[in-house]
């Protein structure tokens, strides 16, 4: 028994050394180089200030709306809803956005909705959207704002992100950014 207990201690002792410390230290040290020291992209606009990597709510209809957010926009209760796709109440929660949806944006069909923007992402604080769930969003805002389609859609064309080295995930756009060139285009 002694032969396994001493053992097992030194290894606990070890990783609690390696996990707690070690690698807590070299976590953040590498946090420590990246851009704003590891706290995200700080983005100021209109004399307020925005993460740009954590969901905003915007539900002016001049602006692009956001991925619905299971906890509120609030990055201090990261998290999803953790209903399955059968529940009821889920299902009435994405009917009744995909029903506002319609409402705002009268000239989309149903099938023509794309699901992150009637679907709350795992953390509730996706900050991005697909192209396509921009792109059906631009009538209303031209409509609203009073430009022309053609110059949204090139707001969307500029503001579209490409996959990491080309291969890793989807094109997609950051809300945020998005709605704030809105803001600065000039007709």
């Amino acid at each position: 028994m002694k032969t396994n207990i001493l053992p097992a201690i030194r290894l606990t002792l070890v990783c609690m050394v390696f996990f707690a410390v070690i690698y807590t230290l070299a976590v953040f040290g590498i946090g420590q180089l990246a851009s704003n020291n590891g706290k995200g992209e700080v983005v100021t606009h209109n004399g307020a200030t925005y993460y740009a990597n954590i969901a905003q709510n915007f539900s002016d209809a001049k602006y692009f709306s956001s991925r619905p957010s299971a906890v509120g926009y609030n990055a201090a209760g990261s998290g999803g809803s953790n209903k399955g796709p059968s529940n009821p109440d889920y299902l009435a929660e994405v009917q009744a956005r995909i029903d506002t949806f319609l409402v705002h944006n009268p000239s989309v069909g149903k099938s023509q909705i794309p699901s992150d923007l009637v679907t709350a992402s795992g953390a509730g604080l996706d900050p991005h959207i697909s192209v396509q769930a921009a792109k059906v969003q631009a009538k209303r805002i031209a409509n609203v704002r009073g430009i022309s389609e053609g110059d949204v859609h090139a707001l969307i064309t500029a503001a579209t992100e490409k996959p990491l080295l080309g291969l890793l995930g989807t094109e997609r756009i950051n809300v945020l950014k998005l709605n704030i060139a809105l803001d600065n285009h000039k007709n």
